[in-house]
């Protein structure tokens, strides 16, 4: 077992060999829409987990890319034996990254609520009172001239309670 520090380094090493030989050697236009956006190694560093996202609107190209990247994975994985210094090459397993999707769902929902809050705000600049100025204090008799209890039962009065 390697430390999980080691198994992080190496991770960033093959998203970076990763991206770069889809640059370099696969000889595909649908390649470049490809977009290496982290990887994952196992603590034994057998195994790797690649994320990827695709810079395209349509189902078409993240099809397309899907099988560059599995028609390829040979020629990445041999990429990685040349430019690792490790005793066993990882396997390769592409998974596609659904943050940017996420994300813009969460813009949508951010936008939608700015627009729920200026409605509000809006509504809220003409909006009067529904009753007096305020209507949760209850008002005394001004009769009362001493502080303590009239009748000494131990309860305040409103003015000292505020």
């Amino acid at each position: 077992m390697a430390d999980p520090a080691r198994a992080a380094r190496l991770a960033q090493r093959i998203k970076v060999i990763v991206a770069e030989a889809l640059r370099r050697r696969v000889k595909d236009e649908r390649a470049e829409l490809i977009t290496v956006t982290d990887a994952r190694v196992t603590n034994d560093l057998q195994h790797s987990t690649v994320y990827y996202t695709v810079m395209a609107p349509d189902e078409d190209s993240r099809a397309g890319a899907e099988a560059v990247l599995a028609a390829n994975q040979g020629v990445l994985r041999h990429e990685l034996g040349k430019n690792l210094n490790i005793r066993l090459t990882p396997t390769l397993e592409f998974v596609a990254d659904e943050i940017p999707e996420s994300a813009a769902h969460m813009e949508d929902l951010l936008r939608k609520a700015r627009e729920q809050d200026e409605q509000v705000a809006a509504l809220r600049k003409d909006a009067q009172p529904a009753s007096e100025e305020k209507p949760y204090r209850w008002q005394v008799e001004e009769d009362e001239s001493s502080d303590d209890d009239a009748d000494g039962s131990g309860t305040r009065r409103a003015s000292e309670a505020n």
